[in-house]
């Protein structure tokens, strides 16, 4: 059975290699546009992945007494 990790780190490691296709200008158009169209469902799958991996992570909060409290994890936005 294979790894959500490996699953993201290999979507990663392609959309790289097609961001960096792209950039070099050899493809062709219809080639360009299918490596375009590839791209962008692997940013979907991944972000998807990470939104699924946000919403498993629990933060353990202290009250000051030692009593320990859990809480989802909300991410900042930038």
């Amino acid at each position: 059975m294979e790894n959500k990790n490996e699953k993201f780190e290999v979507s990663m490691k392609r959309l790289d290699d097609i961001v960096r296709s792209l950039e070099n200008g050899s493809a062709d158009l219809d080639s360009a546009l299918a490596l375009y169209e590839e791209g962008i469902g692997l940013v979907r799958k991944c972000g998807k992945m990470l939104d699924d991996a946000e919403k498993k992570i629990k933060i353990l909060q202290s009250d000051g007494e030692g009593n320990m409290t859990e809480r989802d994890f909300e991410a900042k936005d930038e």
